[in-house]
């Protein structure tokens, strides 16, 4: 695994830098306020967090590690795959990004390119506690009622609904209930 490179900035290509570090070039995605910062034929060094698949293998870096664990965070929520991480970095520096999350500012969050409500919504639920920052009162005022640690709420999400519509059909069911229970009863009502 490939944690950090260190060498010379040899090239541009859309969203990547090419690294040379002892003779190979690595094609490294780096967001756009830090591409501008890596100007060709200097030294740097990049946090990296490596995604392999079948059909690809790709580098992703950051100039620091802090933004490189807000990457991996984001990638980490059911949905976020790499590129909808890197736009979300993208559409902020780091602290606004953390600051969005923390607040529950799914507007913010949705201005990135291919990230929808659902994304956002989901993306603050799973990480507001995570991204550093004390989440505000209202970071979650999108679930309505319902408790923002309702293990019942992240199930019908990780299921595809957004979190408002599993707020909304949760509301008339027993929260006593088992948690399996009452994402049964929400399932067959929503049917």
């Amino acid at each position: 695994m490939i944690a950090r490179l260190h060498g010379e900035i040899v090239e541009h290509e859309d969203s990547r830098v090419v690294v040379e570090c002892g003779g190979v070039g690595y094609g490294v995605h780096v967001c756009h306020d830090e591409q501008s910062k890596l100007p060709v034929g200097t030294k740097s060094t990049l946090f990296i967090a490596e995604r392999i698949k079948e059909d690809s293998h790709e580098l992703y870096g950051f100039a620091s590690k802090s933004r490189k664990m807000l990457f991996d965070l984001l990638t980490s929520v059911n949905g976020v795959g790499p590129k909808a991480g890197m736009a979300i970095l993208n559409i902020g520096n780091e602290g606004q990004v953390r600051a969005a999350i923390a607040s529950g500012d799914t507007k913010f969050i949705t201005a990135a390119k291919g990230v929808g409500k659902k994304v956002a919504e989901r993306a603050i639920v799973d990480l507001k506690n995570k991204v550093g920052l004390e989440a505000s009162v209202g970071a979650t005022d999108f679930l309505g009622d319902a408790a923002v640690t309702d293990e019942a709420v992240e199930a019908l999400m990780a299921l595809g609904h957004s979190a408002e519509d599993a707020a909304k059909v949760l509301r008339g069911i027993d929260p006593k209930l088992s948690t399996q229970e009452r994402v049964t009863q929400a399932l067959r009502g929503k049917a």
